[in-house]
């Protein structure tokens, strides 16, 4: 559904935050794994982010590990009110940065009391369970036990507000029945189109829907295409798809990453750029696209 008018807030955490947000992914080493290159270029990128009226920032733990998180707490703390920090849980890496699963309440608990002391917070704005299913892709299985678990550390005031990541309908569902959901973070963009009910769904209820990977499974034909028509309005690729997402429904939220002040600054003007009727219904149509 096209909304030529952007909203520039949507509720998160029981507050509204600016749509446009930080995702700290790459703020680690290759691989979302050990240190940056640059230590001080990520402290800078993080102090901009802030700078430039992000309110939003998303992370976890399991990025370096450790790493981003401490990153954060030595760029931003003490943290302004006015942000809310989105962790995630549900994953370990090992020594070698693999992605583990890390999904029975003990595990839950422990990535809690990790992002806690690497953040140097009391209580977490927001945790996100990371469903370990496909990387990218939900798949279906009861998600009680875990739900169950993050609901206890809520009542404990350990986490104030619960999410899920790379969820289905039928597990944001189940969810519901035990706590409330204030967000859900799965791979939704121009291509990968599978949530489109989800977030319309969600939309309904108020709810966050927060994409990630903006720009990821294009084709080469559904890459060029999105150039084009981003060159027709002077605009970059990424701009115009973090556009196309915004307007889609206003319970979108972003969190483009990157390790560059540069690109932070670039992904922000995308926030301001208004697309007409006739160039989202170009941009929507790249779906249709043979890959």
């Amino acid at each position: 559904m096209f909304n030529p008018a952007i909203d520039d807030t949507f509720p998160l955490a029981g507050r509204r935050v600016r749509r446009m947000g930080y995702g700290a992914m790459q703020l680690a080493g290759p691989g979302v794994f050990g240190p940056p290159k640059d230590r001080e270029a990520a402290l800078a990128v993080l102090k901009e982010a802030l700078a430039l009226g992000i309110d939003h920032i998303d992370t976890s733990d399991f990025y370096g590990p450790h790493i981003t998180n401490q990153l954060i707490r030595e760029a931003l703390h003490p943290y302004p009110e006015s942000l809310v920090i989105v962790t995630k849980i549900g994953a370990v890496r090992d020594q070698a940065g693999a992605w583990l699963p890390a999904q029975e309440p003990d595990d839950l608990r422990r990535g809690v009391e990790d992002n806690l002391r690497n953040l140097n917070l009391d209580a977490l704005d927001v945790v996100n369970l990371r469903i370990m299913g496909d990387v990218h892709k939900p798949s279906e299985g009861s998600i009680e036990r875990q739900v169950a678990a993050l609901a206890r550390l809520r009542d404990e005031g350990l986490v104030r507000h619960v999410g899920l990541s790379n969820a289905t309908a039928t597990q944001v569902a189940q969810a519901q029945r035990i706590v409330p959901i204030v967000c859900v973070q799965n791979q939704y963009n121009l291509v990968h189109r599978e949530d489109d009910e989800l977030v319309d769904s969600l939309a309904a209820q108020g709810i966050a829907y927060v994409p990630f990977f903006p720009l990821g499974g294009f084709s080469p034909i559904r890459s060029n295409a999105l150039s084009k028509i981003a060159a027709s309005i002077g605009a970059t690729p990424m701009q115009t798809a973090l556009a196309w997402l915004l307007h889609r429904s206003p319970n979108i939220l972003l969190i483009p990453g990157t390790s560059s002040v540069g690109h932070l600054r670039e992904n922000v003007k995308a926030a301001a750029l208004q697309l007409s009727a006739d160039v989202y219904a170009q941009l929507d149509s790249i779906a249709q696209l043979a890959d």
